[in-house]
């Protein structure tokens, strides 16, 4: 698994494809994307959706994602996101007490169990410790790196 840190926005795109029977559908999908603005996250996503559309195209909405780092896994068969919210756990030195510092990350896998597991595979070898408080289902369809 590889891991890659940028900013992260989310992008809701509908157009016009066309279906395996020859048919035109008008579908709504969302959408991740490296960029450093919102024109760019818009320039981006409508590059990268270009050879996807035979008509109509818009993007619907733009927002900065709450992850900042995503898993990416190397099987295949890992097509979802999840997005997984994990609690790291320091000692403030002033008072002694624990401190839990939420922290999001997207997760491609299958299912939850393995992206469950990617979560912990990723804080194996470090001294860090957390808790995964939250592991559901995006839906977002692909992510595109610049």
């Amino acid at each position: 698994m590889r891991t890659r840190t940028a900013v992260w926005y989310e992008t809701t795109v509908r157009y016009e494809r066309q279906n395996d029977d020859s048919t035109n559908s008008i579908t709504t999908e969302a959408y991740a994307v490296d960029a450093l603005s919102f024109a760019e996250a818009e320039q981006r996503i409508t590059e990268e959706m270009e050879p996807y559309c035979s008509g109509e195209f818009d993007v619907k909405k733009i927002a900065i994602a709450p992850y900042t780092e995503v898993f990416f896994s190397e099987d295949e068969g890992d097509d979802k996101f999840f997005r997984a919210t994990v609690a790291m756990i320091t000692l403030d030195e002033r008072t002694g007490k624990e401190k839990k510092t939420n922290v999001n990350f997207l997760v491609q896998a299958k299912n939850i169990e393995t992206a469950r597991r990617y979560v912990v595979d990723a804080f194996l070898n470090t001294q860090i410790d957390y808790e995964i408080n939250r592991l559901v289902e995006t839906k977002i369809l692909d992510v595109f790196e610049k």
